[in-house]
C-alpha cells in the first residue's frame, strides 16, 4: 500500500517513516481493498508531555476511514491510531458481507417466485 507521510512543525527521520510503513503495510491483511493512506504527524506546542499527534487517513472505495491520536511518542501515537483501524476496517468488512449475503437471499427469492 502506498503511504504518503507529512510531518508538520518538525521533520521526520527515516527510521520512524519506516516504523510507519511498516505497521500500514499490515492493514492490507485485514482488508485487501486500501487504495492508499495518508499519514499527518504533528507536535504540538504544549507544556503537556503527550504532545504528538498521529491522524491516519484510509483510502478505500466508498467512505474513507479516519483515525486520530494523541500520545507522548509517535511510535505509540500510530500504534494506537492503526488499532483504531483495524476496528474499523472490521466492522467495513461485516457490513460489506451482510450486505452481500442479504443481496444473495433476495435473489434466491426472487428465482423461487
Amino acid at each position: 500500500m502506498k503511504i504518503r507521510v507529512q510531518s508538520i512543525h518538525f521533520s521526520a527521520d527515516v527510521k520512524l517513516l519506516d516504523f510507519i510503513q511498516k505497521k500500514a503495510d499490515k492493514l492490507d491483511q485485514f482488508f485487501d481493498q486500501i487504495i492508499s493512506g495518508e499519514v499527518y504527524l504533528k507536535l504540538e506546542n504544549t507544556a503537556d508531555e503527550a504532545n504528538k499527534i498521529t491522524e491516519i487517513k484510509l483510502l478505500i472505495p466508498g467512505n474513507d476511514l479516519f483515525a486520530k491520536e494523541q500520545c507522548k511518542t509517535f511510535e505509540e501515537a500510530t500504534d494506537k491510531a492503526i488499532e483504531s483501524l483495524k476496528h474499523q476496517l472490521d466492522k467495513r468488512k461485516v457490513k460489506l458481507r451482510a450486505r452481500i449475503n442479504n443481496h444473495k437471499a433476495v435473489l434466491s427469492n426472487d428465482e423461487i417466485i
